[in-house]
């Protein structure tokens, strides 16, 4: 407790240092506070320049941080979410101190110079590796390495955004990837000392102000469920169009680096000066769209210029988030859709700001496949609960969607491209690239189901599993009934109900004998019992018996 509250406090404070970072550095390069708010605009630091100024703030910018990251932290580069899972997925929660450092200063210097990204990445980076670093130094298990990790992550989000449930969910769901007491509770210590820290800062403000929405007509529900699959996939082709970019900067870049975001600076500075909403965050854009301020046209101009611009500085080496890019993407289709059906539905439709509010949610929902984060968040950051319900509707809708369209999320790809598999094994590992089939037990003798559970309680000692397959009369696979269960039934039924083993039989994920035990050993982990049984690829019927000991047997084995 007292470690997850120290790890909230020093993310609230690098949140302050960060945005106080950000703001200066945007000052600096283009004479506002945040230049999306006064596009085309003049800096008056060099007003001979014109708008043109925009051409060269990337290329000043990429020469101040392309060589920090390169000379002292590597993986400061990029939108730094997807460090911080493979951090605790296979790293046991290490993270090099210098990148708090290094991220604050890169992630600052990119969107202050134009850089069209998020700071939602940066932070989490920074908070993390302020918890990874304070785990070191206290000497931590593994387990409350990564817990902290967690923590720092939550507390960034809770005081960058003022949204201390989005900071818990968004660590438990995305960087943890599990829910559980412990995590939860320390979690939300570390949120709340952070937003304590970061209200005191900038104040307790929603991040947009809206006008008040209601669901007037029954109607509207099925726009709100087309908005959420059409964002799904505009979601996923943000994910892969960003890829694509940061694909072709790879294959045209042949120089050092470290002068890599400057020289790529000039392309970015080129849509800058056709675009300038592009510039930095563009969060005042984003608040006129919800207000309906923009045609449809310009809003879906908008929208694929955000993709491009993120994408770019993305690939050319920037440092930041696209959390924030997501949420204005979906902002610009929404409020598209809602002009659109608004025209067509004059009479049914509801308020623009409704649609575009739903739309980020759901892009974001189908970009990262968080949908109890991107509920929790949008809610959080806008203050506004009365959309609450088409706003779950179309999220769940935008991940289900997002799901059938690809495997991955926007920020498990970037990992995958680089041949790591967070379900996966470390490299290196001794356990987890073995096949199942090669470390698996002989099948122990399955119950049947009419077996009664008076019956099935000897089975069940003798056997040493805790647990035994169950097959039905023709001898077809049915699931597995654990000792647990059979004690809970017989403490719990009278005398006089013969409870047959049937009814309490419960079928575990498919672990199959070509499957890699990496991925079967989620499955053994969360199993009730001491193993699961392995099925056979083809027909689906137990051939096998994986255990924790046969697991630790491979070992043994080669893969």
């Amino acid at each position: 407790m007292a470690l997850a509250v120290a790890v909230g406090a020093g993310a609230g404070a690098g949140s302050i240092v960060f945005r106080w970072c950000i703001k200066t550095f945007t000052r600096l390069f283009s004479g506002h506070a945040d230049y999306a708010a006064f596009p085309g605009a003049v800096n008056p630091h060099v007003p001979w320049l014109g708008p043109y100024f925009v051409l060269l703030a990337p290329v000043v910018g990429g020469l101040l941080y392309g060589p920090l990251m390169n000379r002292f932290a590597k993986e400061a580069r990029g939108h730094g979410v997807p460090e911080v899972m493979l951090a605790v997925a296979q790293r046991g929660g290490r993270i090099s101190p210098k990148v708090a450092v290094v991220k604050t200063l890169a992630s600052a210097l990119c969107i202050g110079s134009g850089g069209s990204v998020g700071r939602e990445g940066p932070i989490v980076q920074i908070g993390s590796a302020l918890g990874a670093t304070l785990g070191r130094l206290a000497r931590v298990s593994e387990g409350r390495m990564k817990l902290l990790v967690a923590c720092g992550a939550a507390g960034g989000i809770a005081a960058t955004f003022n949204a201390p449930l989005a900071g818990v969910f968004f660590a438990m769901e995305l960087i943890l990837g599990t829910f559980g007491a412990e995590a939860f509770g320390a979690t939300v210590l570390a949120s709340v000392t952070a937003s304590v820290i970061g209200r005191a800062a900038f104040g307790n403000v929603a991040f947009l102000r809206l006008p008040g929405f209601r669901v007037d007509h029954l109607a509207q529900y099925g726009l709100f469920t087309a908005l959420g699959v059409g964002a799904a996939v505009v979601g996923v082709g943000f994910s892969r169009f960003l890829y694509l970019i940061e694909d072709a900067c790879d294959w045209l870049w042949r120089g050092p680096e470290w002068l890599r975001p400057a020289v790529g600076g000039l392309a970015l500075g080129l849509v800058l000066l056709l675009l300038p909403q592009m510039y930095g965050v563009g969060y005042p854009v984003l608040q006129k769209a919800t207000e309906g301020g923009y045609a449809i046209g310009f809003l879906l101009l908008l929208l694929v210029g955000k993709m491009l611009a993120t994408s770019l500085t993305i690939g050319i080496g920037g440092s930041g988030g696209v959390f924030a890019p997501s949420l204005f993407i979906g902002a610009m289709l929404g409020s598209a859709y809602g002009t659109a059906v608004h025209h067509l539905l004059p009479g049914s439709a509801g308020a623009v700001g409704a649609y575009a509010l739903v739309g980020m949610g759901a892009v974001f929902a189908g970009a990262a496949r968080a949908p109890i984060t991107a509920v929790v968040i949008l809610f959080e950051l806008t203050g506004e609960y009365s959309i609450i319900l088409p706003l779950m509707l179309a999220i769940v809708l935008a991940t289900a969607a997002s799901r059938l369209l690809t495997r991955d999320t926007i920020y498990t790809l970037k990992l995958r491209r680089r041949g790591i598999d967070l379900e996966g094994p470390a490299p290196g590992a001794r356990i987890g690239s073995q096949r199942v089939g090669a470390v698996m037990e002989p099948l122990p003798s399955p119950l049947s189901a009419s077996t009664t559970l008076a019956d099935s309680v000897d089975l069940l000692r003798l056997s040493g599993h805790g647990a035994l397959p169950v097959v039905d009369d023709a001898g077809a696979y049915v699931g597995v009934v654990t000792a647990q269960a059979v004690a809970e039934a017989l403490a719990e039924q009278p005398d006089d109900a013969p409870t047959r083993v049937g009814q309490l039989a419960e079928a575990p994920l498919p672990v199959v004998a070509d499957q890699p035990l990496a991925h079967a050993l989620h499955t053994l982990l969360s199993a009730a019992g001491t193993g699961v049984p392995v099925l056979d690829s083809e027909q689906g019927k137990p051939v096998g018996w994986l255990s924790h000991q046969s697991a630790l047997r491979a070992v043994h084995t080669t893969a």
